[in-house]
């Protein structure tokens, strides 16, 4: 008692305020992401466990039942050595399902609000003997240090500043799902200051007081052993389950459950500390006994309590300051860390559950502000506990008193894990029958000073006698066990306990149904969600969701649309708990009802099993790779596949249709099949409703041109085991139906050939009989007209006489005869001279022509040629053109060639007839009044002249009508041919 009010004071604010300090030097960035998540760090936050009863508790402890006190240590240390079965995977849920608590947990396994609840109640009352233990410890050390008769507003203040920090520190993320890296740097220094703080007591014991080993040695061999015999060491009874109890409180103090699953980093660091924090704590526990004994060796424990024994170690003020130092670090972060669990467990299971959120105009800041209110109010709720009943008991009767209540949930934590039988009913039956023993036994005779109101059951006399701590958890946790079994056994489980039962198993292979939603893309999700969220808060939440998933807000697809809800539904229960965020997403983004029975969502499956394939072991592991290598065979197979489920929602699109399709498989995987991109959602929709099994050479427009598909279907029928679906096969047999069509275009030129053997033989001598009429009457006459008219018919038989020889070509070579070479002519020209020729015959006096090529444009070309193509596309389009319609042939330069277009105002020309019209005997035309051989010679001559020719039908700016589109190579200013590439075809 040599230090005063004001010295014990500063050093108290000195120390929070290194506290203050540490957590701005991570807020402003001063120590590195790389320091504050590093795995070390997280084991010192996890020596958060180690709290107030670490330092003084265990003491006590020890100087009434001598090694018993490792049972705090070791329960600790199993429960983290069973990380890879037990605390695993709690934390995949936890990471998962967004559960930030012990009652988040509860309430998602068995599917009800007021389960949360209860646990959140059971939870507080838990803990409020434990937070009363630890603002007990700093009061009486206080009082310690300065003798103070009441240093109960000391401790107070010093409180009021640790709830101060809770408050700033603790709420900096409004949407309550981010990792508190700052607390976390915050815990692990006040795990450091305990640890070095007990070390340097426990070595001060050692050197100083007993001056080394061999004096300890010499003391316990001598004066001390009286002091070991009158240490009652416990029982193998008590022993177990003190280590039990030590063991639940490992897994569910919020505290700890918090600083395990919630704020973990990843697996790889949890299974990290399975062995890191038994370490950490062993040398917690090995300062004990020194600093007990040392105390017995002085004769402070006649003057003092067995769990302050480290202030009568010397009057050194540095040496009482070491203690003080060491109980205010574990006081202050189990605190804190207890403040910002329980906030949050009582915000969202009690207070949101009796009053949701209903549109608040900032939703984030209300919840944090309630928090906060909640943080200061759950310390201050400690303090007055001490006040009212901590200052009447010693700290093993508080402490034992909260681990017998925390351990009545262990029951149903280990159901949710390993079994999917139990129910709500039986856990909420077991927990309550196992609170009410406790509360009975070990609670309300904290608050009335009574004794223990708790009858033996018959059958467990033998329990008479013993400690009423020991008593009270055996009788609570077997009946809890008890009546849990039992309900669980004689009642039903409702099908949303059996999914999350699912999700919660070690072996859990989600199955979640196939069930479309109302909302048909993720921006439509916004709308619906302000309602409870607000507007700002909805469309935050939804943005933040689809930012996760790296889905476009457009994305309409089932699958992608179910994965968007369960996130946002995950990223709600990180803010707002479980219970209340199904409520809303239930209510504001429910399911489209269907008569249809939905089916298992196998993507889904496929997807979580990929994520956890290298957790697979045994046959497990050999049945995922027989599946991923037969997944694969399909994948590669050299021919399109995908397959559909009965409700048409597709599951599969392989490699090669994404090759062939362009589309990308995981764009499309979980979409409709009518919303699919075009043409596959209407082809495939074919394959799907024929009733043949095969669509033969179905031609579909793809980027890179007309592809010719045939498609196979199979389906698989559905029975109790086997899911049903179709399955369909894509062949590309667009190079066999090429290939086709030349065969037939050859035969169809062989019979040309014949046909033009027999027009040669047949035509050629009417056709030199008339040529020799025509120049035999040039020489018989004077008269003009009859000159003019010879001349005309001199011209249209040797025009008769090209063409028979140009269709003799043709057939044989399928390219005009050659002989003649290129020259520069007048495009105008040539169009004049075959309008005069078109307007010899009387059919078109009723149609106007309009040339309006320019007189200056030349192409490379043999006139005679170029004019017969002309006529052939003039006679066309005045035999398309309707009467009084007009005819326009136009040009203009392109890029080194000549455009030439000829455009009529007709009928136009059907899509199935303009594939085939450069093919021979392909007519518009009524029988017996075209042969279909005109357009076939104009597509020869043009190919010749390294043209090419297209049609547009209509022309772009009509609505009815046609336009041939030529384009021939120009005159170059040297006067040497130009160079242009073959034609396409």
């Amino acid at each position: 008692m040599s230090a005063s009010l004001a010295s014990v004071l500063f050093l108290g604010i000195g120390y929070l305020l290194l506290m203050f300090l540490c957590a701005l030097a991570v807020e402003r960035g001063w120590l590195s992401r790389r320091v504050t998540r590093h795995p070390a760090v997280y084991t010192l936050a996890l020596g958060v466990y180690a709290s107030a009863w670490a330092v003084y508790g265990s003491l006590e402890l020890a100087a009434s039942s001598g090694y018993g006190y490792l049972a705090y240590y070791l329960g600790a240390a199993g429960a983290f050595l069973l990380a890879p079965v037990l605390l695993v995977p709690i934390q995949r849920m936890a990471r998962t399902h967004q559960l930030a608590s012990l009652a988040d947990l509860f309430a998602f396994r068995f599917r009800s609000r007021w389960v949360g609840t209860l646990i959140t109640v059971v939870s507080l009352l838990a803990v409020l003997p434990l937070l009363a233990l630890q603002v007990q410890t700093l009061g009486d050390a206080i009082q310690r240090m300065t003798g103070a008769a009441s240093p109960a507003l000391l401790a107070l203040a010093l409180c009021a500043l640790i709830a101060l920090f809770a408050m700033i520190f603790g709420t900096r993320h409004g949407n309550g799902a981010a990792r508190h890296d700052t607390l976390l740097a915050v815990i692990a220094l006040t795990s450091v200051v305990k640890l070095v703080a007990m070390l340097a007591l426990g070595a001060f014991a050692l050197l100083v007081v007993f001056d080394g080993p061999a004096g300890l040695q010499t003391w316990l061999d001598g004066p001390g052993q009286a002091f070991q015999a009158s240490v009652v060491q416990p029982d193998a009874a008590h022993w177990r389950t003190l280590l039990l109890l030590f063991f639940a409180t490992a897994l569910l103090m919020p505290h700890i459950f918090h600083i395990t699953f919630a704020e973990t980093l990843s697996r790889h660091t949890l299974l990290q500390a399975s062995w890191s924090l038994p370490l950490f704590l062993l040398l917690m526990a090995i300062p004990v006994p020194l600093v007990l004994w040392a105390g017995q060796r002085l004769g402070s424990h006649e003057a003092m309590s067995a769990a302050y024994l480290a202030f009568g170690l010397s009057d050194a003020l540095w040496v009482q300051a070491l203690a003080f130092l060491a109980g205010l670090a574990a006081t202050s972060g189990t605190l804190v860390i207890i403040a910002m669990a329980l906030s949050g467990m009582i915000l969202n299971h009690v207070l949101l559950v009796a009053h949701p959120p209903e549109a608040q105009p900032n939703l984030y800041r209300w919840l944090r502000w309630l928090r906060r209110g909640l943080m200061a109010g759950v310390i201050l709720s400690g303090w007055l506990f001490y006040r009212m009943v901590g200052v009447h008991h010693d700290l093993t009767t508080l402490g034992l008193a909260a681990f017998v209540g925390m351990a009545q949930c262990l029951p149903g934590l280990l159901a949710l894990l390993y079994w999917p039988g139990a129910n709500r009913k039986g856990m909420v039956s077991g927990l309550i029958v196992g609170v009410l023993v406790w509360l009975a036994g070990l609670w309300l005779p904290l608050l009335t000073g009574l004794p223990t109101l708790l009858l033996i059951p018959p059958g467990l006399e033998l329990l008479i006698g013993e400690p009423e701590w020991y008593v009270v958890t055996l009788v609570s946790l077997a009946l809890n066990i008890l009546v849990f079994i039992v309900v669980s056994l004689a009642t039903p489980t409702s099908e949303g306990e059996r999914a999350a039962a699912e999700a919660c198993s070690v072996d859990a292979v989600i199955r979640p149904k196939r069930l479309p939603l109302i909302a048909t893309t993720g921006e439509e999700f916004k709308q619906p969600l302000a309602q409870a969220l607000g507007e700002d808060v909805a469309q935050r939440e939804v943005e933040r969701a689809l930012t996760d998933l790296g889905m476009s807000p457009l994305d309409g697809r089932p699958y992608a649309l179910r994965r968007l809800r369960d996130r946002i539904q995950a990223n709600l229960s990180g803010l707002m708990g479980p219970s209340v965020a199904q409520d809303i997403v239930d209510r504001y983004l429910p399911y489209r009802r269907s008569s249809q029975e939905p089916t298992d969502d196998i993507h889904f499956v496929e997807s979580r099993l990929e994520a956890y394939r290298s957790r697979l072991t045994g046959l497990a592991r050999e049945l995922d790779g027989l599946r991923r290598y037969h997944r694969r065979i399909l994948a590669r197979l050299p021919v399109g596949l995908c397959a559909f489920g009965v409700d048409d929602e597709l599951l599969m699109w392989n490699d090669a249709l994404a090759e062939l399709s362009g589309i990308d498989g995981a764009s499309v995987v979980g979409a409709r099949r009518d919303g699919l991109p075009p043409p596959w959602g209407e082809l495939l929709g074919r394959a799907l409703g024929e009733p043949h099994d095969h669509l033969y050479k179905q031609p579909v427009e793809l980027k890179d041109g007309t592809r010719y598909l045939t498609l196979h279907r199979a389906e698989l029928q559905a029975d109790d085991d086997v899911r049903g679906g179709t399955v369909i096969l894509i062949e590309d047999h667009s190079e066999m139906k090429w290939l086709e069509d030349e065969l037939v275009h050859a035969a169809r030129l062989a019979s040309i050939g014949q046909l033009a053997a027999g027009v040669a033989h047949e035509i050629g001598n009417p056709v030199t009989g008339i040529s020799s009429l025509a120049q035999n009457l040039r020489y018989d006459t004077d008269d003009p007209e009859v000159l003019e008219t010879a001349r005309q018919i001199q011209q249209l038989t040797d025009r008769i006489s090209r063409i028979v020889g140009s269709l003799v070509g043709f057939a044989h070579g399928g390219r005009h005869v050659k002989g003649t070479s290129l020259a520069p002519v007048s495009i105008a020209a040539i169009t004049d001279e075959a309008l005069h020729l078109i307007q010899l015959a009387r059919s078109g006096e009723d149609v106007r022509y309009r040339n309006l090529c320019p007189a200056e444009l030349r192409v490379l070309g043999d006139a005679q040629r170029l004019q017969q193509v002309m006529i052939n596309l003039l006679s066309n389009a005045r035999d398309a053109s309707e009467p009084e319609g007009e005819v326009v042939v136009d040009a203009e330069p392109e890029g080194g060639m000549l455009k030439v277009t000829v455009t009529d105002e007709g009928h136009g020309l059907d899509d199935r007839v303009r594939e085939h019209l450069f093919e021979p005997f392909t007519t518009t035309k009524p029988p017996g009044e075209g042969t279909g051989l005109g357009l076939p010679l104009v597509y020869s001559i043009v190919a010749e002249h390294h043209g090419r020719i297209e049609i547009e039908s209509p022309p772009p700016g009509q609505e009815r009508g046609t336009r041939i589109c030529l384009w021939l190579p120009t005159e170059r200013e040297d006067g040497e041919d130009t160079d242009e590439p073959d034609s396409d075809r």
